[in-house]
């Protein structure tokens, strides 16, 4: 195995070329890139100028008129796409969509290569590269990719965000990253569990200031985001459809009706909590960074009401982690489990195979088979400790 990695590296760069060059094929004229969540950033933005951001919708869809749903700030953020040709906006968006996935493998993998007490030589350098084209076939890239999503950028920049050397720089990057999109809030977990107090009281300040400008920009629109807006799942999107990979999705599916917040719910998220605790302080024991965030995520990923398949590229670090951050028999398996079910894209699958996407129910097999991210997401919390006290019990040996 050693000597087959050493073949791969030295091809790493061809390989990375190679892939580009297969996903550029596909992709054809830009003009024809579809891009969709792209297209509601770029046109609906410019409404926060007039206090309209959430009273125009785009109805370009066959399935519902999509709205702009994430915070003011987030449209602020969007306003100099906004000014750019679509077609232009297109491809920025896609070449910094890249740029992106290729960062967020390198920061898991310096981590990676600190914790084993190396340096990010060449051979880490080639990894990051190896890893970059194959993680672009991964579903949540793909589907990322494909509708001009938020998640990549968002992603790698909360990442790079959670592992800074400064606290104050550390903080004001998740604030930001919260402002934008409500999900990186999971992220101060991070900061709670490491004991970064200042981290955690920045990201506080740093989100305050991004709501302060969303107000200074359009009080009417943030009034309504912050009062009205808030927690409506079903303006998202249907909370039942197989692209959501939440425990509520999974769980709705599986009943045969919206769960909302009862008892399965609020048990499934008791158990997660149960998992996270466990896996969180075994890593902070071991003092593993990158298993730290992969944690607090892949519980953020399974609690959310809404976690659509792309949301969950944290998969990536996570599996990197398995891949090279651990000597246990398990973290193999669990390894080969991730990048077998999102390298077969099963989820588009299960898209194709729904009624609807506004059905509920569902065949019972296709119910089972909609529970495959949480399912991997609830067992590698379960397995985390074990992983963990492995890495433990290796460094004492050394």
């Amino acid at each position: 195995m050693p000597e087959l990695e050493n073949r791969l590296l030295r091809l790493a760069p061809l390989i990375l070329c190679v892939s580009l060059g297969i996903y550029a094929v596909i992709l054809g004229n830009p003009a024809n890139w579809g891009m969709i969540d792209l297209k509601v950033y770029w046109s609906l933005s410019p409404n926060v100028l007039s206090d309209q951001l959430y009273d125009i919708n785009m109805p370009f869809t066959a399935d519902f008129p999509l709205p702009f749903t994430y915070p003011p700030f987030a449209a602020l953020t969007f306003l100099p796409l906004s000014a750019l040709p679509w077609i232009v906006t297109r491809i920025v968006w896609q070449v910094l969509s890249l740029f992106c996935l290729w960062w967020l493998v390198r920061t898991a993998l310096k981590l990676l290569a600190a914790k084993a007490g190396q340096d990010y030589d060449v051979k880490w350098q080639r990894r990051a590269l190896l890893w970059t084209a194959v993680s672009l076939w991964f579903e949540p890239v793909r589907k990322t990719l494909d509708f001009g999503q938020i998640n990549l950028p968002l992603v790698a920049g909360v990442f790079a965000a959670m592992v800074a050397t400064r606290q104050i720089t550390a903080g004001l990057g998740v604030g930001a990253g919260i402002g934008l999109k409500l999900t990186p809030g999971i992220s101060v977990l991070y900061f709670l569990a490491t004991r970064k107090w200042t981290a955690a009281v920045w990201s506080g300040i740093g989100f305050a200031i991004t709501v302060a400008l969303g107000f200074l920009v359009s009080a009417k629109d943030s009034w309504r985001y912050w009062f009205e807006l808030l927690g409506a799942a079903d303006r998202v999107g249907p909370v039942g459809s197989a692209i959501n990979q939440s425990l509520r999705g999974a769980l709705s599916r599986t009943f045969g009706y919206d769960v909302k917040m009862g008892w399965p719910w609020l048990l499934a998220v008791a158990v997660s909590a149960v998992l996270t605790f466990f896996a969180l302080r075994a890593a902070v024991k071991a003092e593993d960074t990158l298993a730290s965030v992969v944690i607090v995520q892949m519980f953020g990923l399974l609690v959310s009401p809404i976690s659509w398949s792309h949301h969950w590229l944290w998969v990536i670090p996570a599996v990197l982690w398995m891949v090279y951050g651990v000597e246990h028999r398990a973290r193999k398996w669990l390894a080969v489990a991730w990048v077998v079910v999102v390298a077969s894209d099963i989820i588009t699958f299960l898209i194709v195979m729904q009624p609807s996407i506004w059905e509920i129910p569902r065949p019972w097999p296709l119910a089972l088979l909609g529970w495959v991210y949480p399912a991997l997401g609830l067992a590698t919390l379960a397995v985390a400790p074990t992983l963990l006290k492995t890495e433990e019990r290796t460094e004492v040996a050394l």
